[in-house]
């Protein structure tokens, strides 16, 4: 087994069996993904073993802008004055069942944030931003550094800076 992450491409990536165990999460790999590629609207990065293809995980990214008034002040008083600036959304990252347990989550994480630090380099970008969709998910994410905005815990942000840090 040799392990690729690849650009979501419909014809190679066999995705048919993902089951990640949240419902939004698998039906969007199989269902959605594609389309929104195609919109332009996320793009989707797939975990696979090669030469199989099995996806074994994914994550997307976008463009967002984020309101400086939701983020932590130490951070926001050294931002612009503007009222909203550019960050990178991570909308979705999910590891197959069988997976689980492999560190494939941290794989993909890490794999996301070096992208969109290259990313930031050409399209300004102060943080990647997630929306976790349960307390779990909050929490691996808090694992890594990333912070709570003010009003809306279950949203987190990592600011560029630190993820710059990190490489």
């Amino acid at each position: 087994m040799v392990l690729a992450i690849e650009f979501l491409d419909s014809r190679r990536h066999i995705r048919s069996d993902f089951c990640c165990g949240e419902e939004s999460l698998d039906s969007y790999l199989c269902k959605q993904a594609t389309q929104d590629i195609k919109r332009r609207v996320s793009t989707v990065f797939v975990l696979v073993d090669e030469p199989e293809m099995n996806v074994f995980g994914y994550y997307t990214l976008s463009s967002y802008t984020v309101n400086v008034a939701d983020l932590e002040e130490k951070l926001a008083k050294r931002l612009p004055a503007y009222p909203a600036l550019p960050a990178t959304l991570l909308g979705r990252l999910a590891v197959d069942n069988r997976q689980k347990g492999r560190g494939f989550g941290e794989l993909l994480l890490i794999d996301a944030l070096k992208k969109s630090l290259e990313a930031s380099q050409q399209v300004a970008s102060l943080a990647v931003i997630v929306d976790a969709l349960n307390e779990k998910a909050a929490s691996f994410y808090r694992k890594y550094g990333f912070i709570s905005f003010v009003r809306e815990p279950m949203k987190l942000y990592l600011p560029m800076k630190s993820i710059e840090e990190l490489f």
